[in-house]
């Protein structure tokens, strides 16, 4: 069966359509890590993922009947553009069938080279129990996205190329899993060549198939799986492809949704290129395998030389606004607080004293209690031992502090939920000041604030704009109107008055009331 798989790679119909991708070295990622890691880019491919070359090497063994009966398929984007290329590289008839939750780009790039797209279920598995039935009715047939040995030796053509390009040794090649096709295809030939190379997976903590059915000795089918990695949310791994990652793959890595948001910032500062979740899970799993091996070795893990396979960039636009809000978090260079501060004057000073020159990415506080003051602060730390030396200098010096860098909660709702009505901003005033973005910026402002006016209300988040946008409240009585109309002046900061804003009004004014 090893030599069968070889034969199918080494002669595998890819090139009609595929290109031999680079081997690129990540330069500021493999400085950072202390290891050379090599991107294998199949993000470049024509359809912008690996898929397209098990795809074709399926349909060009087909015979002429089956071609002019036409194919079908299920997935969840990348194979699904694959298939269709090929359709339309071979001239066939081809139906596709995604699932709802399917990004539009993806859906856009099929409809656009010719397919007929049929979107159906949550996930892979819906969409592939849907297709099965119609190609029953409509004698088509069926291109299976991982499970099939020419889908699988399509794949292996990249272990081929990877052996090619780097001729020296590798210490281990990291694949992204879904139903397991890629791994299985680049096992099957980098394990006969090469026996000694590592081949790990990578899954997601809420999509982890592979990972649970090699622990099992079986196939284990997930009831749900996590979705922000659509392109390896897979609930069952194939039969093939799980009979050949039980042989070749030598570890399966979880990685979670922030450090997948973090591989995909990385690697667009090494290469200006954006990729889907699924993509750079490979690129999170290197980076987390070094961390694991260095813990367990007690020393650093250097100087090895790592693959990843960079396998998808079929990203939706306004995806990333959630991406690059997590990926602060991921790489460990963000730390979320709760800080509760006494609500007594200089105490606000005091706790801005103690964050000192740290970049401050985001600074939430609305005033609650006549007592304490709850304040939602991020900080861009160099590492999670760094993030708990600050939390435990807040409690040292009073400042009660709750970590919340690892909670799905307050970073996916609570930072943004902050404020409300409160029958304590009494002569609240809104403002809205701007001034240059750069370290240090924040807290300089925070302490040019007039210590005669207590702050009510504070929102801050940086955004890596040139200009910082800040909101404001403060508690000035009528008879103060002079004095604060001169502390605008020397401020020097640009601002703007939003007291009688209707949507301020609607949702933090005092009273609720409308304008």
């Amino acid at each position: 069966m090893p030599t069968q798989y070889l034969k199918r790679i080494l002669t595998a119909r890819v090139y009609d359509v595929a290109q031999e991708t680079p081997l690129e070295r990540a330069d500021w990622l493999s400085r950072r890590i202390g290891n050379t890691l090599l991107l294998k880019r199949e993000d470049l491919q024509p359809v912008f993922s690996f898929k397209l070359r098990g795809a074709y090497n399926k349909m060009a063994h087909l015979s002429a009947d089956q071609l002019a009966r036409g194919v079908i398929c299920a997935s969840a984007g990348n194979h699904a553009q694959g298939v269709a290329l090929s359709a339309q590289r071979l001239g066939c008839r081809a139906v596709i069938v995604m699932p709802v939750t399917t990004p539009q780009v993806k859906v856009d790039a099929v409809i656009a080279r010719g397919a007929e797209v049929v979107l159906h279920g949550d996930s892979y598995s819906d969409a592939a129990a849907h297709a099965t039935a119609l190609q029953a009715e409509q004698g088509l047939t069926f291109v299976h996205p991982f499970d099939d040995p020419d889908v699988i030796a399509g794949q292996g053509t990249i272990g081929m190329e990877i052996l090619r390009q780097h001729t020296g040794h590798i210490e281990a090649i990291f694949v992204a899993i879904g139903g397991g096709g890629l791994a299985a295809g680049i096992g099957a030939y980098v394990k006969q060549l090469r026996p000694e190379t590592k081949l790990i997976g990578v899954q997601t903590t809420d999509s982890d198939a592979m990972a649970r059915s090699l622990k099992a000795g079986r196939r284990v089918e997930l009831q749900d799986v996590g979705l922000f990695s659509d392109g390896t949310a897979v609930k069952k791994v194939g039969e093939e492809t799980f009979r050949l990652c039980r042989e070749y793959l030598d570890d399966v890595i979880l990685v979670d949704t922030d450090a997948a948001c973090a591989a995909i910032k990385d690697v667009f500062q090494d290469t200006r290129s954006i990729l889907e979740p699924a993509g750079a899970l490979a690129i999170a799993g290197a980076k987390a395998w070094i961390e694991r091996e260095s813990a367990a070795r007690g020393e650093p893990v250097t100087g090895r030389t790592l693959v990843a396979v960079a396998c998808g960039a079929n990203m939706n636009f306004d995806r990333l606004r959630f991406v690059s809000e997590r990926a602060e978090v991921g790489e460990q260079r963000e730390a979320v607080f709760a800080v509760t501060i006494p609500e007594e004057r200089g105490s606000f000073r005091r706790f801005c004293e103690l964050v000192g020159p740290r970049n401050v990415t985001e600074f939430n506080y609305r005033i609650a209690d006549a007592k304490v003051a709850h304040v939602f602060v991020g900080v861009q730390v160099g590492g999670r031992d760094e993030a708990r030396a600050i939390a435990a200098n807040f409690d040292a010096h009073g400042f009660a502090t709750l970590d919340l860098t690892d909670d799905e909660l307050a970073k996916l709702h609570i930072r943004h939920l902050v404020g409300g009505h409160s029958p304590l901003a009494r002569d609240e005033r809104l403002y809205r000041f701007e001034f240059p973005e750069k370290p240090g910026a924040l807290m300089r402002f925070l302490t040019s604030m007039a210590p005669d006016w207590n702050i009510s209300l504070f929102h801050y988040r940086n955004h890596g704009a040139d200009y910082a946008r800040i909101l404001v409240g403060l508690q000035v009585p009528r008879e103060d109107d002079a004095a604060f109309a001169a502390f605008l002046r020397t401020l020097g900061y640009r601002h703007w008055d939003e007291s009688t804003n209707p949507v301020y009004r609607l949702f933090l004014a005092a009273g609720g009331e409308t304008a």
